[in-house]
């Protein structure tokens, strides 16, 4: 009995420090990409942004992606992929008006994309 009642407080012990770690994990890892994203945004604005402003931000969330497939499901990242492929083709093309529309998307969907995958609550029920 005692080591049952062990067995399964050690248990619920190792689940709360993996979804722990796993939270600063996430957020860390959308605040430094949402950090970018807000650069290249400041040069969109300023219209001093270039092809390859957006391939560095590109080429960050590329590898950042490639470790969020862990925790994060593969919509959401295609959805992340979606509007930054946007934002960086109109950045091409010198579209600065129309890319700070998709920027101000990919930032808001970086800013909350990680809270729907927090251990709250309202996402547990």
């Amino acid at each position: 009995m005692v080591k049952s009642v062990v067995y399964t407080l050690t248990a619920i012990a190792l689940c709360l420090a993996l979804f722990i770690g796993v939270h600063i994990y996430m957020g860390k890892q959308f605040s430094e990409f949402h950090d970018a994203v807000e650069t290249l945004y400041k040069k969109v604005e300023d219209k001093t942004a270039n092809r390859e402003d957006g391939f560095a931000v590109r080429s960050m969330w590329t590898q950042k992606k490639s470790h969020l497939h862990i925790f994060v499901p593969h919509n959401d990242i295609s959805y992340v992929d979606y509007w930054l492929s946007e934002a960086c083709g109109l950045i091409y093309c010198g579209e600065f008006e129309l890319a700070l529309g998709k920027l101000e998307v990919l930032l808001e969907i970086t800013k909350n994309l990680p809270g729907g995958y927090a251990l709250k609550l309202e996402n547990v029920f």
